[in-house]
């Protein structure tokens, strides 16, 4: 914690700790590209109207530094800084 002065002289207190990060785990899905892997998480959602069960999937471009995953691999990733244009996740851990 870090005491700041405002305007007003009166002292708050600012939480110096990292935001809160998005994390998901999915499956390798690509490992073609050297530092980067293809991460395919897939969610069960209900259909709006009809109340059916769905599986809608969604792809991750990831950062993955040491090229230590393999295609298959159950991996949690991590939001990130832009690495580059389409790559904003890196990789946690294979579980």
């Amino acid at each position: 914690m870090i005491k700041k002065k405002n305007h007003n002289n009166q002292e708050s207190f600012i939480n110096s700790s990292r935001n809160v990060r998005k994390q998901r785990k999915g499956i390798v899905i690509s490992d073609k590209m050297n530092k980067t892997i293809i991460v395919s998480e897939i969610k069960k959602v209900k259909h709006k109207y009809y109340g059916k069960s769905i599986l809608k999937r969604k792809k991750y471009m990831v950062h993955d530094e040491k090229n230590i995953s393999k295609k298959g691999d159950y991996v949690s990733i991590m939001e990130t800084r832009p690495i580059s244009k389409n790559k904003c996740w890196r990789l946690v851990s294979i579980l």
